[in-house]
């Protein structure tokens, strides 16, 4: 048999395949579900900063007494009378999922600003969370704001999480930056130790007929694999921290690319909702068949093969490859 172990970010999972933050993973019966499927590892659905202000708000709410204003009390008014809050509920989760499976577990913060919510993290960590993953996503719509003042707003986030942590933090972008190879080894260079390349956010669709904005596709589709593959083809041997691929992996050979061009890891969503936790243990098979046919014994050895740090000439492979496909092309 393969061994098909991988070190990700500290963290040792029994393969490179991690089932994303979604609503598959925001329950401790369907993460049990998923790790008897094969998942390496888990993130958890993702909690909004918004939540975590808004209940942050409703605590000192509570805690005001006349003139009076009690810090000692926030500990207590977090746990008590709070049972429908959903910070409460995730801590409870990780406390409870980490009791029943053996498989890594990281927590997923959405965030889009260094203000107010950035203590909530060591909360993470004490509830027994292996790892955190924050999904940044600043979309550059102001024109009145530079890019340098949106770039800040990353680093911000980036030193108030991790200045605060022991556990590993992985980064989950976009790919919304002017010059993308600078930043990732800017980000790579901050102390966090897993990049993932790259997040799925919202795309609003118009109705013609009722005049509304509704959502555009949810789920990825395997044509999104290629920009992903990329970007980590490009970055993998180049940068300090580690890479993990996302969006657009719907199978094993998609699987087997993303390693070849040098992913650490792999996370899968959208191939779970459409075929269900099974799909990761097809995943795990279409793999072992390949590393033996090719007579690979772990995932070190063939990691990173195809990635541009090891072409000699990386600049022009790509550029033949542009000609070869496009050069003549009749639609």
């Amino acid at each position: 048999m393969a061994d098909l172990a991988v070190n990700y970010m500290g963290l040792d999972l029994r393969n490179p395949v991690i089932a994303g933050s979604s609503g598959l993973t925001d329950k401790a019966g369907s993460i049990q579900d998923l790790e008897r499927n094969g998942a390496g590892a888990v993130v958890l659905k993702s909690l909004f900063e918004e939540e975590i202000i808004l209940e942050k708000e409703a605590i000192k709410k509570k805690m005001q007494t006349g003139y009076s204003l009690y810090p000692e009390s926030v500990d207590y008014y977090r746990y008590e009378d709070n049972s429908g809050e959903s910070t409460t509920e995730y801590l409870d989760l990780i406390h409870q999922v980490k009791k029943q499976v053996s498989i890594p577990v990281m927590a997923s913060i959405n965030c889009m600003t260094a203000q107010q919510w950035t203590w909530f993290p060591r909360e993470i960590e004490t509830a027994g969370a292996d790892g955190l993953e924050l999904n940044l996503f600043i979309l550059p719509s102001d024109p009145d704001k530079s890019s340098a003042e949106n770039e800040k707003t990353y680093f911000e986030i980036i030193e108030n999480v991790t200045s605060r942590l022991k556990i590993p933090v992985a980064l989950k972008i976009s790919y919304y930056f002017s010059n993308l190879a600078d930043m990732i080894g800017r980000f790579a260079n901050t102390g966090i130790k897993g990049l993932v390349l790259f997040n799925r956010f919202y795309s609003p669709d118009f109705d013609i007929e009722k005049f509304k904005i509704t959502s555009g596709n949810v789920l990825s589709s395997p044509g999104d694999l290629f920009l992903s593959l990329r970007w980590i083809a490009m970055m993998s041997g180049r940068i300090r921290c580690d890479l993990a691929a996302s969006t657009g992996v719907h199978d094993g050979q998609a699987l087997i690319k993303q390693l070849l061009a040098g992913a650490k890891a792999i996370q899968v969503v959208s191939t779970l909702y459409r075929h269900g936790g099974e799909r990761i243990g097809e995943m795990i098979h279409q793999l072992e068949t390949w590393m033996a046919r090719h007579g690979f014994e772990d995932i070190d050895g063939f990691r990173g093969k195809m990635s541009q740090a090891r072409s000699q000439h990386p600049a022009a492979y790509e550029r033949v490859q542009f000609m070869k496909y496009f050069r003549g092309f009749e639609g």
